[in-house]
Parts: structure tokens; sequence; C-alpha cells
């Protein structure tokens, strides 16, 4: 019988936030964290949102917009973010497109309803080469494996080597 050691949730590496901007939603202070700065298009990243007093009996939204944001995705709920469970967020997440974002919340709570947006938030151009660059280095070696089946299988021609092989 083969027994494997269980793990618990507490194992999960929580998120490293390196720069964060405060909000405030009407009476709710709220702490917006980044794992990434500065922003890059294309690039994942996590986001959490911390109110003051925590998230328990507090209910949200996450209104997004900009360049890279799709109109389904423009609004959801907050909802607690996977490996950081105290907090509000979006587990690896990138935006699309460089330019300038808005992120608004709508919070519910003990103290009422809030709004707040944190306004111009500036996301430069992606990392890196260019994505068709990108593909078209990495599939170099795809191609020449292609053409190096193509010569072999033009080499050997197996149907008519099996036709001139004498029984």
């Amino acid at each position: 019988m083969l027994l494997l050691p269980g793990t618990t949730a507490s194992a999960v590496t929580p998120v490293t936030i390196v720069h964060t901007e405060h909000i405030k939603a009407g009476p709710y202070d709220v702490t917006l964290g980044f794992s990434v700065w500065p922003l890059r298009a294309m690039q994942s990243l996590d986001f959490t949102f911390s109110p003051d007093g925590g998230i328990a009996g507090k209910s949200g939204a996450l209104m997004m917009t900009g360049p890279g944001i799709k109109r389904k995705d423009r609004n959801e709920p907050l909802v607690r973010h996977p490996r950081q469970r105290d907090d509000w967020g979006l587990d690896v997440r990138s935006l699309d497109a460089p330019g300038t974002y808005t992120i608004g919340f709508k919070i519910d709570g003990p103290a009422g309803h809030g709004e707040g947006r944190l306004e111009n938030l500036t996301v430069l151009d992606q990392p890196g080469p260019p994505i068709a660059l990108s593909w078209a280095v990495c599939s170099l070696p795809l191609l020449a494996l292609i053409g190096l089946l193509a010569v072999c299988w033009r080499r050997v021609r197996p149907g008519r080597m099996a036709a001139k092989t004498p029984l």
C-alpha cells in the first residue's frame, strides 16, 4: 500500500506585494496591492484588495476600464484571492494592452455603501521582444525538425525500397 503525505492549504505560497495604492471608497479605505511594479502589458500579476477591517461582513464589485479590458470583464464581483485568503483579489491576471486604466470599487458593508476609483493607472508596453518575433524564433526548431524529416523521407522512400528488394 502506498501512502502519500497530504498537504494543507497553509502550504500555498502567499502573494508578495511590491507596490500598494490607497483608495477611499465611501466610508472604507482600500489598499490595492500589486505583485509586479511597474505594470506592463501581457505580464501576469496578482491584484489584492484589502479594505480596512478585513473583508468579513462586506461584499464588493470590481470595475475595470482600459484599452485591454473586454466588455464582459469590466464588472465582476470581488472574491477571495486563492492564495491570500484574508483579502479580495485577482490571481495571475494580465492586462492585454498598454495604456491608461481605471480600477473602481463598489463596497457594501456595516458602514454602508461606498464607491471609489484608482484612475490613471499606467500600463507600459509588454516586456521582451514583440510576440511575432518570439513566435518566429521559437518555431525555428520545429521547422528544422520538419525539414530533417522531409530529407530523411525523401532519401529512404519506404514504399520504393520495398518494391526494389528481391524476395
